[in-house]
């Protein structure tokens, strides 16, 4: 459903919101939450009826249900004193009260570097919408597969399935395989496959459905063109749980050889022999990542005591020792534990992944972040680069090649990596972290208005991410708006109280020149040693 209000347009189908002719960045749950005041514009919306429908009636804070809301209201060009679109309705809640016109056509265009895609790797269709265009190599995208054992506590274990698949698919390097960041943003949706194909410029979609129960498992699986929507190919697959692994090995043949037979052999798939203490170790790193993906402080913070237990209980289960590795990089270069936290520990989990098992990507990634923030960054981006090739598909390690090279100076060589990390995933959350890197990229070559550009986006996609406002920050300061500089510097203080110079000298990993353009523009805005 398309739903359109003054300027705006909200396309709930595609989650994009539209202003005229950009495309307003928006945090997942932002989004949720304008969707479901705008769907309940009849009513006065109550906290309770937000918390039971936005956050699947999880507990959360006032703190952080006000913090949507403004960010809610700042992605509508709305502010909680003139209250234009969402009003306040004292001790009863909220209602959307602009005049809406709901419709089914196309929405309008987005530019394509709102998209965060250059335009060759974007195609025009009608109404001059601009969309990811299909690459010559067969092309995928895995759809969260439906959990329908009755059970909300195993969707951990549909979602940790359907990663597997693409995990697995990626690895064939004559595929073209959309993230799981993009392809879960449909979790929960009724999709249309052909919109889908569209959405994500991919030829094929893979979808397919879950059911636990006991020690058996049953899954089904449907292969559909993406263009024209027609069925390919489907099983029903009902075995013991302990085969899981063989089966998510057959579920990958079987889509392969449906798509072109030839690969099947060129790429020798194969069932590797896993044991059950395996499964055991699998369903908790799955479990930690259904926490991990949503892409918050608390989350990550659940994630990372789950992957502690898996590597405590399994010392030798590679993906446990790669997964925490990476969780505690992650957390401290976002600033969800104070960086530089266990990073010799991480480094180790690292290298214990990589010895036991030297063909897991996340084990090279995190080998590479470990060399990004010590500011080596050839090291890093050998890492990095071993990622990519071991899983061709791989976004996050694309995109970190762009960060180690953006925080280098290489600017223009860093886009084409971020771009290429954003086409491999273009509805990925973690591409919000990417715009800072493309930010910087910017600041780096001194373009300073694209450079703000790129990290307002992020800001309003990540309010809490501090590397959002440092660069906001002094690209603002940079490009003679020393105002605007220093109330994001009081932003910050407010955020980070300690903030200095020496502090971003010591934790933000530019190298030295790069780091000096950078204190630059901070020192411009009124941050002092």
């Amino acid at each position: 459903m398309i739903y359109r209000f003054g300027n705006f347009v909200l396309d709930v189908g595609r989650r994009e919101l539209m202003n005229g002719a950009e495309m307003v960045a928006v945090e997942p749950q932002v989004f949720d939450l304008i969707s479901y005041l705008v769907e309940n514009r009849d009513r006065v919306v109550s906290k309770d009826d937000l918390i039971e429908h936005v956050w699947n009636g999880r507990v959360v804070s006032e703190s952080t249900l006000t913090s949507r809301i403004t960010s809610a209201r700042q992605a509508l060009g709305d502010d909680g004193e003139n209250q234009r679109l969402i009003r306040t309705v004292s001790r009863k809640g909220l209602r959307f009260i602009a005049d809406v016109r709901e419709g089914e056509g196309p929405s309008p265009a987005a530019k394509p570097e709102a998209m965060g895609l250059s335009l060759d790797t974007v195609t025009p269709v009608s109404h001059g919408t601009l969309l990811p265009r299909i690459p010559d190599k067969p092309s995928i995208a895995v759809l969260p597969f439906t959990n329908m054992s009755g059970d909300p506590e195993q969707e951990y274990f549909s979602d940790g399935i359907t990663e597997d698949i693409i995990t697995a698919l990626s690895r064939l390097r004559w595929f073209f395989v959309i993230a799981r960041n993009s392809t879960f943003v449909y979790k929960g949706q009724a999709v249309n496959v052909k919109q889908v194909g569209r959405d994500l410029g991919v030829r094929y979609v893979l979808e397919g459905s879950v059911r636990k129960s006991g020690p058996r498992v049953r899954i089904t699986c449907q292969l559909l063109d993406g263009i024209s929507g027609n069925h390919i190919w489907s099983e029903r697959y009902d075995r013991e749980l302990t085969d899981i692994f063989a089966l998510q090995d057959e579920i990958t043949a079987s889509v392969t050889s449906a798509i072109e037979p030839k690969l099947l052999a060129a790429e020798g798939i194969r069932s590797e022999a896993r044991s059950t203490e395996d499964l055991d170790a699998w369903d908790l790193v799955a479990r930690a990542l259904s926490h991990f993906w949503k892409l918050t402080a608390a989350d990550s913070a659940n994630a990372i005591a789950i992957l502690r237990q898996a590597v405590e209980h399994y010392p030798n289960y590679a993906p446990a020792h790669s997964m925490l590795a990476f969780a505690l990089f992650a957390s401290g270069y976002v600033g969800w534990i104070p960086p530089g936290t266990e990073r010799d520990f991480a480094a180790q989990l690292a290298r214990r992944a990589a010895e036991l098992d030297d063909s897991d990507p996340w084990a090279h990634l995190a080998l590479g972040y470990y060399e990004f923030t010590g500011r080596n960054t050839e090291e890093a981006i050998r890492h990095f680069s071993a990622a990519l090739d071991l899983n061709p598909n791989f976004a996050a390690a694309a995109g970190s090649i762009g960060f180690a090279l953006a925080l280098d100076g290489r600017s223009d060589e860093a886009i084409r990596h971020f771009e290429q990390a954003m086409r491999m995933s273009p509805r990925d959350p973690f591409n919000s972290f990417f715009f800072v890197g493309i930010a910087a990229a910017h600041y780096l070559a001194g373009r300073y208005p694209e450079a703000i550009k790129w990290a307002k986006q992020a800001v309003q996609l990540r309010p809490g991410y501090l590397g959002a406002h440092r660069i906001l920050c002094a690209s603002l300061a940079q490009a003679g708006h020393v105002e605007e500089a220093k109330a994001v510097l009081q932003t910050l203080r407010q955020m980070h109280p300690d903030i200095s110079l020496a502090g971003i000298r010591q934790s933000v990993p530019y190298t030295a020149g790069p780091m000096e353009k950078f204190l630059d523009g901070m020192r411009k805005a009124g941050l002092t040693e």
